[in-house]
């Protein structure tokens, strides 16, 4: 059915240059098949290219939408946020940014002016997660709506983990605020106590952690396979060979590798930062670690294997949890923003 609205989403869209794809990609994807008109940018691998690009777009484009998404970063990112919401105002274009950012709640602090005319004079702002939502309202920032970060769960294929072993997998974008060498600790003190653990580390070079971890691994002689970037597909069907995700990030908000991973039935030992807590509940559907601590995920990863039930436990938990995150039940929540 085709929709009277016209979307200008703006946003990284780069897993064409072997980047992650990102929800510019996934949520663009799907708001295209439920009709609506969308046009992106920009997938530019360059930074200025890409502001550039996403400035002209806006220009270009400016009679032909009805409203410019924006995904919203916390680092460098945050600034081509500022720069379209500007041109927006200018325009006089409804624009809605989209709260990406685990660490955006300290971007609101350190750039109060910034952040002031970018979220105050939006439409709305999305936030995926329960933690922005209480984070901005703590800073002074009502206008929010709450739409979760989503995924088509029939994508998934659900495996339930029963009797599992330590074979851990990890799935992120390689860059130090997600701390991958944290996976490496963790390998190193099973190794240690010598349990037979495999790491599969799944992603993207964004910063040189990659390449480190690489480094470490080998000279240590950790049992851990770098796969580089998959496709989605390749790494769902690489997930059926391993019986625990791991998540070792500093900074998060919603994230959809965790939320994908419940979706596949793998145990989840995260750490408890930013917005996990919201999707995570310990010893419900998931195990909830503090930061930079490799002890408390190796006895956790002990305990689960020696636990079958309570691996089963989480497994099934986990994938009931985010049948509330599957697109046919969250794109209710944006065919009402886009109509109010």
């Amino acid at each position: 059915m085709k929709r009277t609205i016209s979307i200008l989403y703006i946003g990284n869209k780069l897993a064409s240059s072997g980047s992650t794809a990102t929800s510019i990609e996934t949520l663009g994807g799907f708001l295209l098949d439920e009709g609506y008109t969308v046009i992106t940018s920009s997938s530019k691998k360059n930074k200025f290219c890409r502001v550039f690009d996403m400035a002209f777009t806006v220009i270009k484009f400016r009679k032909k939408v009805s409203l410019v998404l924006i995904d919203t970063y916390s680092t460098q990112n945050f600034y081509y946020a500022v720069l379209v919401a500007s041109m927006c105002r200018l325009f006089e274009l409804d624009y809605v940014p989209i709260l990406r950012g685990g660490n955006l709640p300290n971007r609101l602090i350190r750039s109060k002016r910034l952040s002031q005319k970018l979220f105050s004079k939006a439409k709305t702002n999305v936030a995926p997660s329960q933690y922005l939502m209480s984070s901005f309202k703590n800073n002074g920032f009502y206008s929010l709506t709450y739409i979760p970060n989503t995924i088509a769960l029939n994508n998934y294929p659900f495996k339930l983990r029963k009797a599992i072993k330590p074979k851990l997998l990890w799935v992120r974008s390689f860059a130090e605020i997600y701390n991958p060498l944290l996976a490496l600790e963790i390998v190193e003190g099973l190794k240690k106590l010598s349990i037979d653990v495999e790491l599969c580390m799944v992603g993207p070079e964004k910063d040189g952690s990659l390449q480190n971890c690489k480094k470490i691994a080998t000279e240590r002689n950790l049992p851990i396979t770098f796969t580089g970037i998959l496709t989605k597909a390749e790494w769902i069907a690489l997930s059926q060979n391993y019986d625990i995700f791991i998540n070792t990030t500093n900074f998060d908000n919603m994230p959809v590798s965790v939320m994908e991973a419940m979706a596949l039935g793998l145990p989840i030992v995260s750490t408890n930062v930013g917005g996990v807590p919201f999707l995570v509940d310990t010893d419900i559907n998931g195990v909830l670690i503090p930061p930079n601590n490799p002890k408390a995920f190796i006895n956790v990863i002990v305990n689960l294997c020696e636990n079958p039930s309570r691996s089963e436990k989480l497994s099934l938990n986990g994938r009931a949890k985010v049948e509330n995150f599957d697109w046919q039940v969250v794109k209710k929540q944006w065919f009402e923003l886009f109509s109010s």
